[in-house]
């Protein structure tokens, strides 16, 4: 059997950690230090940083910033926002970043990522897929800024694999991002039978049935974790929490 993953995914508005729900009304919760040294102790399998404003505030990525995050993973550690060159790229992996997360560079300047992977490595990078129902109730791909992208999903999905070359698909459900009601296992699968690249679902987790239904019924390898990664219970408050492998991943 294929190796699980549980990931911790963090966001970071260029200052601090902060949590959203349906990508709007970013909360504090936090030092990224703090809760990186956590994440050691509990021996986490990885950990995503995504940088939600980065790109909409066009900011440089604070490259020494990073690198003191990096410095302090102990698991292999994936950074995503505002990346626009292959120097961006190479800072970023010289620095300790074992991954890139994409999203608007796919559309932005799809060149520069299938440079870099040519550079680094297509385990290097990921696509980042963010979807969204649309007024139809079809799921539509939209960028992390919340614009609707007028692609077909199966020819999408085809094009990061063999045209970019990405290594990994991270997809992000924007409705049911920070609700805690659940992934949308039905769809990642249909995504999973799309491709042969492992696949991040990311979008709803809430309890730890949540994380084998998505495990084990999908074809994902690997559930992303975010409220559950940084409150107590929902409603409650901060507490950078992870869940004992033992009790979700069969090994």
């Amino acid at each position: 059997m294929a190796l699980k993953r549980i990931i911790p995914c963090l966001l970071y508005d260029g200052k601090g950690l902060v949590k959203t729900v349906k990508f709007k009304n970013p909360s504090y919760i936090g030092d990224p230090i703090n809760a990186i040294k956590i994440f050691n102790e509990k021996e986490v399998d990885e950990l995503i940083l995504i940088d939600i404003k980065a790109t909409k505030e066009k900011r440089k990525i604070n490259i020494p910033r990073i690198a003191e995050f990096a410095g302090e993973c102990f698991m292999p550690f994936a950074y995503g926002g505002g990346v626009k060159t292959v120097s961006e790229f190479y800072e970023l992996f010289k620095n300790g970043v074992e991954k890139v997360v994409v999203n608007s560079l796919i559309f932005e300047e799809p060149a520069v990522i299938k440079e870099a992977v040519s550079k680094y490595g297509s385990q290097a990078v990921v696509a980042c897929v963010d979807f969204k129902k649309n007024l139809f109730g079809k799921k539509s791909i939209y960028s992390f800024s919340g614009h609707s992208i007028k692609y077909n999903m199966p020819d999408f999905i085809k094009y990061l694999e063999e045209e970019l070359g990405v290594g990994e698909l991270f997809l992000h459900n924007v409705d049911a991002e920070g609700t805690w009601d659940g992934f949308d296992n039905e769809f990642v699968k249909q995504i999973t039978d799309l491709t042969s690249l492992p696949v991040i679902a990311c979008g709803g987790a809430g309890n730890l049935q949540h994380l084998k239904d998505i495990l084990y019924t999908s074809g994902a390898n690997a559930a992303a974790i975010g409220s559950m990664a940084v409150y107590s219970k929902k409603g409650m408050g901060v507490l950078i929490n992870f869940p004992q492998r033992s009790n979700v991943i069969i090994e």
